[in-house]
């Protein structure tokens, strides 16, 4: 594996790493899927953040949140893979990093997710399960999906 993952807590953050890190959620969320958005949301303060580098650059990333700082459980946001790299696998990778960071972190294997409708299945694999109705999140179809008993 060529990817190596790190969980940091907000303030562990440098300014270089904040700026890929917002540099590509951009590249993906406004860019790539012409959404706009607020993504410079005041939530990244409160949460840690799995960052996936790659010859020192940010290539996969998510934040994650304690129960009741989110959602009523804790969660997992801001799922991302740099385009160029999605065809290694990383999101796999990526997610059971967040879920493992999650039981590390906050002792928990409760998790929530709002995930876009087609990555259902991707999802699925790791163990999450729709619950509800799809949803639209800024123009977006979504589902919730859980994880955990």
């Amino acid at each position: 594996m060529d990817i190596n993952f790190e969980t940091k807590h907000f303030k562990e953050l440098t300014t270089v790493d904040l700026y890929k890190i917002l540099r590509l959620r951009a590249e993906v969320f406004v860019v790539e899927q012409d959404c706009v958005y607020q993504d410079i949301d005041n939530k990244d303060q409160k949460a840690l953040h799995v960052i996936g580098y790659k010859q020192n650059e940010v290539v996969a990333y998510t934040r994650i949140f304690n129960q009741g700082d989110y959602f009523e459980n804790a969660s997992i946001g801001r799922v991302v893979v740099a385009k160029n790299e999605r065809q290694y696998g990383y999101g796999h990778i990526l997610i059971k990093e967040s879920i493992k960071a999650i039981e590390n972190h906050f002792e928990t294997t409760q998790i929530k997710i709002s995930a876009q409708t087609y990555l259902k299945r991707f999802y699925e694999t790791h163990g999450f399960k729709q619950t509800g109705e799809e949803y639209l999140e800024d123009g977006i179809p979504h589902i919730a999906m859980i994880y955990g008993s």
